[in-house]
C-alpha cells in the first residue's frame, strides 16, 4: 500500500490481489472496497488509501457519513479496485452501477494516477438500500455488510424474511423482520408477473411501480383517519417488534413501504388489467362525458382487489391524486382526446407532486417537527380531536373550492373565491386558537380564563377539549 495518496503505485503489494472479492449485483463501489478491506484484515480508510481523492465522504446534515455515498473511479483507480478484488473489470462492469460512470472531477488527463471521488449514490444509479447481512456472511464467509442499487420491488430477502431498508436515511436500522408477513414476501414473488404484463402491455414496469405506489401512499397518508382499516397497523406493529408505541410517527416513516407493499404491487396489477380500464371508461359516461362518480365500479373494483370493499368511495372522492390522474389519462386517450405525446398523456407517469415523500425526506421532517413543535403538521398532536375535526373541515372546504376556481379569477367564480379566502382565514383562526388553548391548558390555565383569553364560549371550548385527559385542571396560574 503506498504512504501517501499522491506515490507511484508500481511497488505497492495490493495491486496483485491475494484474495478475489466477488461483487454482488448492484453493489457500490464504495461497498464493494469496504469488503475488500476486510478480506485483507484491514480497516475500509486504510485500503482507501490506494487512491487519490479529489473530496470528502458525503455526511448527513448535522450527522454521520451517509451509508448510500458511492465511489466513481478514473481508469487507473477501476484498474487498482479490479486488482484488489482479483476480478476482471468486465465482471465489475456488469455488477457495479456506477462502475463506468465518469465525473468533471476525474480528468483523463491524469489516467496515470489512481484517482476516486464521492458521490451520493441515489443521484448516481437509482434508489440505494442495504443488502441481507446473513446472506453477504454466508456468501463471504465472514461478517460482510453489503450496500446496493435496488429496486422497492427487491427489497424482501425471501430466505432470512428481511425487507432491507433505504440506505440514504439517517438512521441505525438496515431492515425490518417481515418473517410473520407472508404477503409481503408473496408480493414480491408476484411482481416479476405483473412485470411481464406491463412489458407486454407496452408500458415500462418501473413506471407502472411508481405509480401504483404513489397511490398507495396516498392512501396511507389518509388512512389514519379510516376507522375500518385494521391490516396495515397489524403490520406496522409487528415490524415494529410488537409495538409501534410512541414512536408511530417515526415507524410509520421507516416501515410505510414494506408495510404497503403487497397492496402496491394489486394496484399495479389492477391497473394493467383491460377490464379494469374499460370500467373508468364507463364510470366516464363512455361516449356521453359525465363527471366521475362517488359511487363507480372501477373504484369499487379496485378496493376489493386490494382487499378492502368499502375503499371504494374514498378512492372515488380524493380528487387531484395520481390515481384520478391515471383515470383521467385513460380516458382522454380512448376519446382520442389525448393530444402529442408527452408525459401529460402517458398513464403512468407520476406528477411531481404526486411522489411519495422517502423515508430519508419523512425523517427529516420529523426531526425538524421535534425541534419546532409549533410548525408542520405538529398541531395536530397538540389539539383534541374534537376541534382538529372542525379544523379539517375547515381546509378540506377550501380545498375543494380551490379545485373549482380552475385560475378564473373574474365572473361568477368570484364569490367562490371570496368565500375560500374567507374559509382559509377561518381554519388559520382555529389552529391558532387551538393550538393555544391546549398549551395552555397543560399549564393548568382555569378554562374559564382560557376561554376569554382564546375568545371562546366557555361552554363551546368545554366540548371541544372533551377528550383532553387534563380538561379540567388541577391548579390554576
Amino acid at each position: 500500500m503506498v504512504d501517501s495518496p499522491g506515490q507511484a503505485h508500481e511497488a505497492d503489494p495490493y495491486r496483485v490481489g491475494v484474495f478475489r472479492v466477488a461483487p454482488f449485483r448492484g453493489e457500490t463501489a464504495s461497498s464493494l472496497i469496504c469488503r475488500t478491506a476486510a478480506h485483507y484484515g484491514l480497516e475500509a480508510k486504510a485500503l482507501r488509501s490506494c487512491w487519490q481523492w479529489r473530496n470528502h465522504r458525503p455526511r448527513h446534515k448535522g450527522g454521520g457519513v451517509r451509508a448510500d455515498a458511492d465511489v466513481l473511479l478514473n481508469a487507473a483507480g477501476r484498474q487498482v479496485l479490479a486488482g484488489l478484488c482479483g476480478t476482471g473489470q468486465e465482471m465489475l462492469a456488469q455488477m457495479l452501477p456506477s462502475w463506468a460512470q465518469q465525473d468533471a472531477k476525474l480528468p483523463a488527463a491524469e489516467d496515470g494516477v489512481p484517482l476516486a471521488v464521492w458521490r451520493i449514490g441515489g443521484e448516481l444509479a437509482g434508489p440505494v438500500a442495504f443488502g441481507c447481512r446473513l446472506c453477504a456472511a454466508r456468501r463471504c464467509q465472514m461478517p460482510a455488510g453489503v450496500v446496493r442499487y435496488v429496486p422497492r420491488w427487491e427489497r424482501v430477502c425471501a430466505r432470512h424474511g428481511r425487507w432491507q431498508l433505504d440506505a440514504d436515511a439517517d438512521q441505525p436500522l438496515e431492515h425490518l423482520d417481515v418473517r410473520g408477513l407472508p404477503e409481503v414476501v408473496a408480493a414480491q414473488r408476484r411482481w416479476g408477473g405483473v412485470a411481464r404484463r406491463a412489458v407486454r402491455a407496452g408500458a415500462e414496469p418501473g413506471e407502472v411501480f411508481a405509480l401504483a405506489h404513489a397511490v398507495v401512499a396516498r392512501w396511507w397518508d389518509q388512512a389514519l383517519g379510516w376507522d375500518r382499516e385494521v391490516v396495515w397497523p397489524r403490520r406496522l406493529h409487528q415490524v415494529a417488534g410488537g409495538n409501534a408505541g410512541d414512536n408511530l410517527e417515526r415507524w410509520r416513516a421507516v416501515g410505510r413501504d414494506a408495510v404497503v407493499f403487497p397492496e402496491v404491487v394489486a394496484v399495479a396489477d389492477a391497473l394493467l388489467d383491460p377490464a379494469m380500464a374499460e370500467l373508468a371508461w364507463a364510470d366516464s359516461g363512455a361516449g356521453r362525458p359525465r363527471p366521475l362518480p362517488a359511487d363507480g365500479a372501477f373504484c369499487r373494483r379496485l378496493g376489493e382487489r386490494v382487499g378492502r370493499d368499502w375503499l371504494g368511495p374514498l378512492a372515488a372522492t380524493d380528487y387531484g391524486g395520481p390515481l384520478t390522474s391515471w383515470m383521467g389519462a385513460v380516458i382522454r386517450l380512448r376519446r382520442g382526446a389525448g393530444g402529442p405525446a408527452g408525459y401529460a398523456n402517458n398513464p403512468w407517469w407520476v406528477r411531481q407532486e404526486h411522489q411519495p415523500a422517502t423515508m430519508a425526506e419523512q425523517l427529516r421532517v420529523l426531526g425538524k417537527e421535534k425541534k419546532a413543535p409549533g410548525s408542520g403538521r405538529m398541531w395536530r398532536a397538540a389539539v383534541p380531536a374534537g376541534q382538529r375535526a372542525l379544523i379539517t373541515s375547515a381546509i378540506e372546504s377550501a380545498e375543494e373550492q380551490l379545485l373549482q376556481l380552475r385560475g378564473v379569477q373574474t365572473g361568477p367564480t368570484a364569490d367562490v373565491a371570496r368565500q375560500l379566502l374567507r374559509n382559509l382565514g377561518h381554519a388559520a383562526t382555529l389552529i391558532d386558537q387551538a393550538v393555544r388553548a391546549s398549551a395552555a391548558l397543560q399549564t393548568g390555565i382555569a378554562l374559564e380564563d382560557l376561554a376569554q383569553w382564546a375568545r371562546l364560549p366557555a361552554d363551546a371550548l368545554t366540548e371541544a377539549l372533551a377528550d383532553h385527559p387534563n380538561e379540567r385542571p388541577s391548579k390554576q396560574l
